[in-house]
């Protein structure tokens, strides 16, 4: 089992920026690839960003959020981040981090196993 911990999220204005922390524990070695999904009310889960766990340099992006939110991981501390520039308030919503454990298309919830709680991040205009 891998458990994962959000922290990071909150209340900013628009065009500013935050930073998103999700810590990995357990089985982490099980771990082939994690994500960032966000949620809005009303909405579906989305994929926002993803990076393979074990492959160096390997990351992928929503349109959405090209050229503005940054993923990144620190393997020796099992953890990843989100780092979020020139927010817009569409972007709030619950961000959701996880991870999973085969080789599978990054941009679907189905293929995470692994779920972190949530943090909400809010855009104010």
């Amino acid at each position: 089992q891998v458990q994962l911990v959000e922290s990071g999220g909150g209340l900013v204005q628009s065009g500013g920026s935050l930073r998103l922390s999700c810590a990995a524990s357990g089985r982490t070695s099980s771990i082939y690839g994690m994500g960032w999904f966000r949620q809005a009310p009303g909405k579906e889960r989305e994929f926002v960003a993803g990076i393979d766990w074990k492959i160096v340099g390997d990351t992928y992006y929503a349109d959405s959020v090209k050229g503005r939110f940054t993923i990144s991981r620190d393997n020796a501390k099992n953890m990843m981040y989100l780092q979020m520039n020139s927010l817009k308030p569409e972007d709030t919503a619950v961000y959701y981090c996880a991870a999973r454990k085969y080789y599978s298309a990054v941009y679907y919830y189905n293929n995470y196993d692994y779920w972190g709680q949530g943090t909400q991040v809010t855009v104010s205009s």
